[in-house]
């Protein structure tokens, strides 16, 4: 099975992880999830992924994720982070300083997530 084009979640939390997937399938794309902690994904050699998903539950200690990510996937990245309560201006600069295409703060609607998607593949085009 080839999973060219697909988009790839990682995020640890279940139901989170579960609405993710059911959003961005809805809107058309094709999508693997799993869990950072166990670092799923699809095996070594199954395809490249679009967009790279990635949640962190603390931006300051997201550098060794978002390492270990780049190190395996040549995709963007756009990470999800609660920490970025505070707008999306400072969501702007997190990404800047993280070296990831955007930071888009939870809570967001699914019309946020998927223009952050849209936005992250376009620039990547």
């Amino acid at each position: 099975m080839r999973y060219d084009g697909y988009l790839l979640i990682f995020e640890s939390d279940g139901s989170i992880r579960e609405l993710l997937e059911r959003w961005l399938t809805e809107a058309g794309y094709a999508v693997i999830a799993g869990d950072p902690e166990n670092r799923d994904g699809p095996p070594a050699g199954e395809g490249t992924p679009r967009l790279v998903i990635a949640n962190v539950s603390s931006p300051r200690g997201s550098q060794p994720f978002i390492q270990s990510l780049r190190a395996v996937y040549a995709a963007p990245i756009l990470v999800l982070s609660g920490r970025f309560r505070r707008g999306l201006a400072e969501s702007v600069e997190a990404a800047r300083r993280l070296g990831v295409k955007r930071v888009l703060p939870k809570p967001f609607t699914r019309k946020e997530l998927l223009s952050a998607v849209r936005k992250s593949l376009e620039a990547a085009g």
